[in-house]
């Protein structure tokens, strides 16, 4: 990312860029500055975007070798082209012979790193990989956004602001604005204000689910496996994430058996460096045998769905009525 801003700076561009990964809000910001600082306000006429099944190898090579109008190059932006992951045939050949007149820019959610046109990619251009951002940076870029408009949040707002939304930034962007219209006449920014308009992603809503159950709270916990069910979340769906958050606690506490810092924890658990102290609270309401028993529960749960001995609805529902029964 930060070749592409310096290639940006000194206007001096490679010929061919990759942009890829799960983190597409972050890849659609740096495809617009590179299409905005490549293609000038009223050379439109010298920018060409093909997307998906539009996507034709021929027609791009063709634009390719067709001279810009009137300017210094000619842009094409390819996105979700599939040609990444074994579906390019002269594309890779291609990349060797392409005029110092094109950048061609790529945009995809997935690639394989194997094939042919990635490497060739690599070889005379640039690959650039966005991946998901760890808490801290999340933490700096929403606090950007609030400096300049002027607002102010406590640290532990912001966790729980972030814990609502998740890591997504497309998500965040989303649910900020939406907060900044909310408080628009105040300077600080409250739980409140969070609870109020922002909505919950589902992995949130699973972790007050288990928060309820470690609280002795059952019927908190049915009332929030209620609510996924009226947002059409699939039952099954719900049943693996509370599978997956009892196998998060029980992780998170045999890493804190042994004794590692809280960031070293974050990074083999997969979450948030904040979220550490959270899960920490939940294991010290269960032992790690309590734990294995829970998950063993679930997993059973799960295969009396599938053998036809319960409807998945009332299978999940047992489950969380029994949770508790497992400590």
């Amino acid at each position: 990312m930060r070749s592409i801003l310096e290639d940006i700076r000194n206007q001096e561009y490679r010929r061919v860029y990759l942009l890829y990964g799960p983190e597409k809000y972050l890849r659609a910001q740096y495809r617009k500055k590179l299409t905005d600082a490549l293609v000038p306000a009223g050379e439109e006429m010298n920018f060409h975007h093909y997307e998906g099944r539009n996507a034709d190898e021929q027609e791009i090579i063709s634009q390719a070798e067709t001279m810009p109008f009137f300017a210094d190059r000619r842009v094409i932006l390819v996105e979700d082209s599939g040609f990444f992951k074994g579906q390019a045939g002269q594309l890779p050949d291609y990349m060797a012979e392409l005029p110092e007149t094109v950048v061609i820019i790529f945009s995809e959610d997935e690639v394989d790193r194997r094939s042919r046109l990635f490497k060739a990619v690599q070889k005379y251009g640039h690959a650039a990989e966005f991946t998901g951002q760890d808490s801290d940076t999340l933490m700096r870029w929403v606090l950007g956004r609030l400096n300049r408009e002027g607002r102010k949040i406590t640290r532990r707002d912001m966790e729980h602001f972030l814990t609502m939304t998740g890591t997504d930034m497309a998500n965040i962007d989303s649910e900020l604005e939406k907060l900044l219209c909310y408080t628009l006449d105040r300077e600080v920014i409250t739980r409140a204000d969070i609870d109020a308009v922002c909505v919950p992603q589902v992995t949130s809503q699973i972790f007050e689910m288990v928060r309820s159950v470690a609280e002795h709270q059952e019927k908190k916990a049915l009332h929030l496996y209620y609510d996924l069910l009226a947002l059409k979340e699939p039952p099954m769906r719900i049943l693996y994430l509370l599978t997956r958050e009892f196998n998060q606690i029980l992780l998170v506490r045999e890493l804190q058996a042994a004794r590692l810092p809280n960031r070293e924890i974050a990074a083999k658990a997969g979450i948030p460096s904040f979220a550490v102290s959270k899960y920490g609270a939940l294991c010290r309401q269960y032992t790690s045998p309590q734990l294995r028993a829970i998950i063993e529960e679930l997993t059973e749960a799960e295969e009396a769905v599938k053998t036809g001995r319960l409807g998945d609805v009332l299978s999940v529902e047992l489950a969380i009525c029994s949770l508790g029964a497992a400590r």
